[in-house]
Formats: C-alpha cells, structure tokens, sequence
C-alpha cells in the first residue's frame, strides 16, 4: 500500500489519522508530534509520502517539507493547511514543489484518493528516475563501446585467432577420432586419429556415409536416412547422445575396433552439422572381459565349498549327526544364514557375468501372467504383515491372458521390485501392485509405496552394479538386484525405470513390449532365445 509519514505537533490529530488510514488499510504509516524527530526518522528512511499541518511551533511545515524534500526529491508531499494560509501553501507549491495542499477541515474520501494518487505519484517518479539512470549509464556505455570498436574488434580477431589455432592443434593431435557429418550422414571432415582407425585417408572418408565405416550392435545405420535419426534415435530433439558397443570397420587390417562415438549437435542457421568423438574401447572391452572371466570363475568355484558348508550346517540343525545344545543350535544357525548369504551372493554375481558376457539364454514360454504375480504376492505378504503394511493387489488382467518370456526371469524381477518395497516401507504403511495390458499387447508391472522416497541425485545410479541404497540410508544387500533386473527387463527388450519424491513415496515400474500372446496356440512356445 506505500509507506506514509503524517507530523502534526497535534496529537489528536496524529490520532485521527492513524485510525482512517488503519480503517483503510494502510498498515506501514508512522505518527510524528515534532517535526525534528520526523527529519531524523527520514534520514534512514524512504516514504511514498509524507504529510505535513502548517502551523507547528518549533518548524513550520513549509521549512519541514523543504528539508525533507532536498533528502527525497520524488516523494510526493502533502501540506495542511487552514483557509487563512490558502496563498502561503500556493506559494509553497510553487517554490518548494509539493504534490498538494488540503485545508482544514478535509473530507476523508478526498483525504484518502489523494493519498493514494500521492503514493502512485511518487512510485511513477521514482522508476522514470531508475528507467533516466539506466538510459545514462546505457548511452555512456554505447559511447565508449563506439569509441573503442575498432579496439574491440582488433582483440577479439586477435583471440579468435588464437583459439583457432589452439583448436586445429587439439583436434589434429587427439588421439581419439574426431569426425564431422552434415544432416545425411556424409562425412565431412575428420583428423588424423579417424584415419588411423579407418586405415583410408581424410580425402577418401569425405563424402562417404557414416555407415560405411561404423557399425553398431544397437542402431542400425544402414536403416536411417537421415544423420540425426542415426545418432538421435529417440527424435530430433537430442542434442548429445553417447553410443556404445560400436565398431569401426579398418579397410587395411580388415579388423572391426570397438568404440564409443559421443555425438553431439553444432548446426548453424545455414547448415544442420554433428561432430562425433570416437574413442577406442578396446583395451577397456579386454579388461573387462578379464575381471568379468575371473570373476565368473571365483564365484563359480565358491559355490561348491559354500554349499558343502550349508548342507553340513543343515546335518547338523536337523539332527542327523546328534542331539546339540540350545547355544550350539544358535550359533549353527547364525553360521548357515551368513554361508547362504554369501552364496546368495555367489549366485547374483553369477547372474550379472552370464547378462553381460551375453551367455545367458532365456528361457521363453507361454504363461498366465495373473497366476505369476499371485504367486509373488502370496510370498511376500507374511513379510508385509510382519511390519503391518497394507499389501494390496490391483489387477485388472484375466486369468486367461497369457505372456510370452522368461517366467523365472520375470519372477525374480517382480519378487525383487516388491520386496525392496516391502523392505523400504515403514511399519503402518501401504504397498500398491499394479499390472496392466495395454491395447498394443504390452505388458506393465508397477510395485509403488508411502515410504521416505528416494532423491533425486541418487535415481540414475539405483539401476547400476553394487548401488548401496541412496544417500539418505544405505542398504545392507549386494547392490545387483536392481541391476540384474535392468538386464533381464532390457534382455526382453523392456525398459525399467523409477519415479519418486521426497516423503511421499517410490513408484518401480517396468514394462515388456508385444509381450500378450494371442489366444491360439504360440508356434514359437518353448524356444530359447539368446538375451
């Protein structure tokens, strides 16, 4: 509403005012009986107006109103006056500028329209006095930026030059392959790195098609007709994207080398252009085949110690080698839950090494998909009803609709979605399953819960090797059992993905394209496909 400044050596006065403007609501207004105090006040202080009586013994209101205009020049004032001082408050209005002058006695709806004009005044003065001060600083700036153009100019030349030549350097002694490609896919320019890899020469590659020397297990070059369809498989509208498991075709060596191509977007306005890093992966693949082979063959060899050492345990627990101790019985069963952690361990490693090494062959067959997720439901709820969640299926899917993939796979995806939730979930809270058939056969799993959620910065790395929980809590388990659900999910070639806030909740969902079988027999039941 504006803050407003009211001496008047009246106290009754003063009194009058603050309750019309309090009545008015105007609430940051304040009451001065002498006119020095006000001027102190007004130092440290910006008011939209200030009001003024006339007569007042220390300081007359014209001498206040003069002071405090050289302290704020665009606060719009206001001078009260009687009939008999109607040619001195003219006066005043000529010579000091004030806004206004009203007799006494007023009227206080015209008391209060002038007020308000009062304070829209002195904002309007105070922007054109920002909006004056800009203009001067803008034109001093455009003066001098015109005087020193040609300086300017000079130096930035001078610059661009320079990076240029920093710039040819960098790309002509990268060792990764830089390469250039217009809209289509022709190859425009590329460095010495790409003509390592290629084995052809920079004026051989350009005008060729990307496609005729790169080669990709997950985009199919040779299909795109346009570059940004190459590289931005999920539509224009991808400005960089990273490309894995590639291959670059050597013509002199006849060898295909694995790279990673990070393409990225540099268009103009004329001309749709991409430039790709290509970096050579192939001691990275032979590493990781090495740590992957070690360690397929260390869990692979554990397992036959750790199961001899959880079927002796179990001799033991059962009684078959003699009667044990209530303290013998305790400390046997704290010994075989730990080996069949570990050999539940064992086991997921294992899982992981056959997804990735690519020697893991799913098991596909026709299956009721409702008689599956009963199943994990009726194994999970003993578990929720120990915490006391509310454990509750929604599934609108029939008993005869059936699902072509992986029943085990997909089992182990679902029992790991739900029991995380179960996990996760607070006692008293609430676990919702959903699944549903889509109209294009696709099948779509959600397992959503109440509890404390999961932030933001942790998602992208909940799906990748070992993730321990999120930063808020950790988890005690392996850390494979979202990532192995990733790959069995993706090996069906689904997607699995997460949404969650802070507080209120997670949400894990994934989905299996074309899955729903029709009603006749499935030619293909029982196949085993290669994931």
């Amino acid at each position: 509403m504006g803050k407003i400044v009211v001496v008047d050596d009246e106290k009754i006065v003063t009194s009058a005012f603050k309750t019309l403007l309090t009545v008015e609501g105007f609430e940051d207004a304040y009451f001065f009986n002498d006119p020095k105090e006000a001027l102190k006040f007004l130092k440290s202080e910006t008011p939209d107006i200030i009001i003024s009586d006339f007569i007042m013994p220390k300081m007359n209101g014209l001498e206040f109103l003069t002071a405090a205009k050289k302290l704020h020049p665009e606060v719009s004032m206001i001078l009260l006056t009687g009939y008999a001082d109607k040619e001195n408050a003219i006066r005043a209005i000529n010579e000091i500028g004030l806004y206004k002058y009203i007799e006494k006695p007023w009227d206080n709806d015209d008391l209060i329209l002038n007020i308000k004009n009062g304070i829209e005044r002195s904002n309007l003065l105070k922007n054109l006095r920002e909006k004056i001060s800009e203009l001067e600083d803008a034109k001093a700036k455009l003066e001098d930026y015109s005087r020193n153009l040609e300086k300017i100019v000079s130096a930035r030349t001078a610059e661009l030059s320079a990076a240029n030549l920093k710039l040819s350097g960098v790309i002509t002694h990268c060792a990764d392959g830089i390469i250039i490609i217009d809209k289509h896919g022709i190859i425009e320019q590329v460095n010495p790195a790409c003509e390592n890899m290629t084995g052809l020469s920079d004026t051989a590659l350009c005008h060729m098609k990307l496609q005729e020397i790169a080669f990709s297990d997950n985009v199919d070059f040779n299909k795109c007709t346009r570059a940004r369809d190459t590289i931005f498989g999920l539509g224009p509208d991808k400005s960089q994207i990273l490309i894995r498991d590639c291959y670059i075709r050597n013509s002199l060596s006849g060898k295909s080398i694995p790279v990673e191509i990070n393409f990225a977007s540099i268009s103009t306005s004329d001309k749709e252009r991409y430039v790709g890093v290509i970096r050579d992966v192939s001691l990275q693949k032979d590493t990781e085949r090495l740590r992957d082979d070690f360690i397929a063959t260390l869990t692979h060899d554990l397992r036959t110690p750790l199961l001899a050492a959880i079927q002796t345990l179990k001799f033991f627990l059962d009684g078959s080698l003699g009667e044990i101790e209530d303290k013998q019985r305790v400390l046997l069963a704290t010994m075989l839950q730990s080996n069949e952690d570990l050999l539940g361990l064992v086991n997921a490693l294992l899982e992981v090494y056959k997804f990735e090494s690519g020697k893991l062959s799913l098991c596909k067959t026709k299956f009721a998909v409702r008689d599956l997720i009963n199943q994990c439901y009726d194994e999970l709820k003993p578990l929720a009803e120990n915490k006391n969640i509310d454990f509750v299926l929604n599934s609108d899917i029939e008993d005869d609709v059936y699902i072509y993939a992986d029943k085990s796979e997909i089992k182990r995806v679902m029992i790991n979605l739900c029991g995380n939730a179960v996990n996760y979930t607070n006692k008293n809270g609430r676990i919702d399953i959903y699944s549903k058939i889509h109209e294009n056969g696709d099948f779509m799993f959600s397992v959503a819960d109440n509890g404390n959620g999961i932030p933001k910065e942790d998602i992208p790395h909940l799906f990748t090797r070992f993730s321990q929980g999120t930063s808020k809590k950790r988890s005690t388990g392996t850390g494979l059992g979202l990532y192995l659900s990733r790959q069995i999910v993706e090996a069906h070639n689904g997607k699995i993905w997460l949404e969650s806030k802070l507080n209120k909740g997670s949400e894990f969902s994934f989905l299996l394209p074309e899955a729903v079988c029709s009603d006749g027999s499935l030619s293909k039941e029982g196949q085993v496909i290669n994931g």
